[in-house]
């Protein structure tokens, strides 16, 4: 508004400014925030209350004074990682902290740190990728117990460590393990995770857990297994809990499983259904249950039954290895599908679910946000598309993956009925012959519910054959049931009044890919993904032996094909399952440069302002390495601001990215188990990575 009486932003009081001050989120809104003016400055700081430093440990004492009022603070990503910190410099520069994230090379770090310790510090998480060095059990943890008495969570989900270390600690600490809420110890670095006597020592001396997190192992061959002792321990020591999340190891990899596979493992779980009713009554609070087992849970519907009853808060669900989860007899609901407060399911490798499983538990579970589906041999397009109708209203984060019948192409036909609703995706890239030519993605999508190919004449006529069709098998005989589903199906599950399905994935901002080593990306669009005019990010995960592969007969994965995204900023390329021959290969075989080529050919067509990439790795020799070149194609991404390598590197290497105008941030983060301690990585040569960052921060910058 023209004229010296205009109102603008600045003259809104304090109060206010501060309210929307701390509603933006964004880093880089925040920062061009403070730089209007002086108010503006003070008040973006005053409102910032998370930081994460980046840099050089020799650089602590330039650490600025304006950021007093974080009270998240993170130093897992100083470089050199792990090594002395200026303790009383990150106390006098952020006074009120109470959640810290550090990474903590040995127990030396903590006892400098923790020294003059926070005194309102509560959350505490510890990052290692390192080997654990040679100390006595529990020394990396005694320091921590011992200054912090009013510590509520620790978060170990990233720190290599021992399973024995922490119980005889906790169990010396009695204050500070009883002030325990939280604690995560979903450790990837596990191979056979707590005990069951472990996890008993751990929840007899922390009473008032509200959240407790635990990569164990359930197979009965191996000594303390966890069975019916250890989950009836965990619901009479922990009665409050609200999230549980057990895990075994073997699912920590989160590697993909083979579709033909039957669904059966060789052994049970030593799980009784009295067990889990007991526990589902022990913990009356709870909202989040993760149960994934990895050993067979059988006839598990009874069970989930009381579940519902005995949990009402219960919002969140993931259960691994369960089968006759729902046995869809009847139009009566049983099982799972009388869980009707759940927001959030994932089902994996259940044997025995099918397309009347599916339907059962969209008809019970309507309130469904997300859902996730892995495994299942005998579920088809077609349930799934049901099950997608019922829940138009509400889904709008699904995952399908390693289930037989649903291959690319057929997971996006079933999710015709919610294209326009959908926000995140996660597909498995299976083409089934599907050619880049194809035009799967391209038809009339005019599809009735009756599964036929033929379009529906009217939507009243589509919902009268989709009862027809599954009522003989759900048994819904009334004429008035069929009647509301009708109007349900014209009401909820139709675009629009013709009967046609929307084209568009008008709202999807994230797409997650599994694709096996060898495969390509450029048929993705045909199989239906061609119109995404929102997507933001994407994240590719490539796995396979490629020392299986022949010679490479393609020049390029196909990243190229992403142009038709205009909107994706942001993709995680993870090769990191990918292995093959860092060094010299055998006659016949390829290395992983040539592989590192191969993926990455393309990407510098692409508009991306972030990339983390992991680097295919030789398991021999414990090497992720980036590659000639892969640094060279790297360089291509002029617009990128973010590159994150997890992995190690030379520094020549690193000093192509230079040359990428806007880049602003390089982080090198060798986060895989366990990290090397003698290579060439700029995280071990700490005057080469003082150099590049030299470098990279004396550039001009212009945005």
């Amino acid at each position: 508004m023209a004229g010296t009486n205009a109102t603008a932003l600045s003259h809104l009081p304090d109060e206010i400014l501060a309210n929307v001050f701390a509603a933006v989120s964004d880093t880089r809104t925040r920062n061009a925030l403070s730089l209007v003016c002086q108010s503006f400055r003070r008040l973006e700081r005053k409102t910032r209350t998370s930081l994460t430093l980046r840099g050089n440990a020799r650089d602590l004492h330039l650490i600025p004074d304006c950021f007093s009022y974080v009270t998240d603070l993170d130093l897992s990503l100083l470089s050199p990682w792990g090594h002395c910190l200026l303790a009383h410099r990150l106390r006098d520069a952020f006074p009120r902290v109470t959640s810290l994230t550090v990474y903590v090379r040995s127990s030396a770090t903590l006892q400098l740190l923790l020294l003059d310790p926070w005194p309102e510090l509560r959350h505490v998480k510890l990052v290692r990728w390192h080997q654990r060095p040679a100390s006595t059990p529990g020394s990396d943890f005694a320091v921590l117990f011992e200054k912090c008495k009013s510590l509520w969570s620790l978060d170990l989900s990233s720190f290599y460590h021992w399973t024995e270390d922490l119980p005889p600690v906790l169990t010396a600490n009695p204050v500070t393990a009883a002030s325990l809420k939280g604690l995560n110890l979903l450790t990837t670095s596990f191979t056979d995770g707590y005990r069951s006597y472990e996890i008993q020592s751990v929840t007899a001396v922390c009473p008032n857990l509200e959240h407790l997190l635990v990569a164990c192992a359930f197979d009965p061959r191996y000594l303390g297994y966890v069975g019916d002792e250890t989950l009836l321990a965990i619901a009479s020591n922990c009665s409050k809990l609200s999230l549980l999340h057990l895990a075994d190891t073997s699912s920590l990899a989160n590697r993909r499983g083979d579709p033909l596979d039957e669904g059966y493992t060789a052994e049970d779980a030593r799980i009784s259904r009295t067990t889990l009713i007991e526990l589902f009554s022990g913990l009356p609070l709870l909202e989040e249950l993760v149960l994934d087992i990895c050993k067979n849970v059988r006839d598990s519907s009874f069970a989930l039954e009381v579940l519902n009853s005995k949990c009402p808060r219960l919002k969140v669900l993931k259960l691994g290895q369960f089968h006759g989860i729902c046995l869809a007899i009847g139009s009566q609901l049983d099982g799972i599908a009388l869980c009707q407060g759940l927001e959030s399911l994932s089902i994996k490798n259940c044997a025995d679910l099918t397309d009347m499983g599916l339907i059962e538990i969209a008809r019970g579970c309507s309130r469904l946000v997300k859902f996730e589906v892995q495994g299942c041999k005998h579920i088809t397009e077609k349930g799934l598309r049901t099950m997608a109708c019922l829940l138009r209203k509400t889904l709008i984060d699904v995952k399908i993956s390693c289930c037989l019948n649903l291959d690319t192409a057929a997971s996006l036909r079933a999710l015709e009925p919610i294209r326009d609703r959908i926000e995140r995706l996660h597909v498995d890239c299976v083409w089934n012959d599907l050619k880049e030519t194809d035009s799967l993605g391209k038809t009339n999508l005019n599809f009735g519910l009756n599964g036929f190919d033929e379009p529906c004449s009217s939507t009243t006529k589509a919902a009268e054959e989709f009862v027809d069709y599954f009522g003989s098998s759900a048994d819904i005989e009334t004429s008035k049931r069929k009647r509301q589903r009708c109007n349900y199906l014209m009401e909820a599950n139709w675009s629009n009044g013709n009967g046609y399905w929307c084209n568009s994935w008008d709202r999807l901002k994230y797409l997650s890919l599994w694709i096996g080593v060898g495969e390509l990306l450029t048929p993705l669009p045909a199989a239906g993904l061609e119109d995404c005019p929102n997507l933001e990010e994407i994240r590719i995960r490539v796995e396979g032996d490629c020392r299986d592969r022949p010679k490479l007969s393609e020049h390029e994965f196909g990243l190229s094909i992403l142009t038709c995204y205009p909107q994706l900023i942001k993709m995680q390329l993870d090769c990191g399952e990918t292995r093959g021959y860092a060094l010299t290969a055998p006659s016949g075989q390829v290395d992983l440069s040539l592989w590192e080529r191969f993926f990455l050919n393309g990407i510098g067509t692409l508009t991306l302002q972030e990339l983390d990439y992991w680097p295919p790795q030789d398991e021999d020799v414990n090497q992720r390495s980036l590659s000639l070149p892969a640094a060279g194609l790297l360089r291509e991404c002029d617009t990128l601001r973010k590159l994150f390598i997890h992995g190690t590197t030379h520094e020549h290497f690193m000093n192509f990215f230079l040359k990428i105008r806007n880049l602003r941030d390089v982080q090198l983060r060798e986060d895989y188990y366990p990290a090397p301690e003698n290579d060439m990585s700029t995280e071990m040569r700490v005057a080469s990575c003082s150099r590049f960052e030299d470098a990279l921060n004396s550039r001009p910058f212009y945005d």
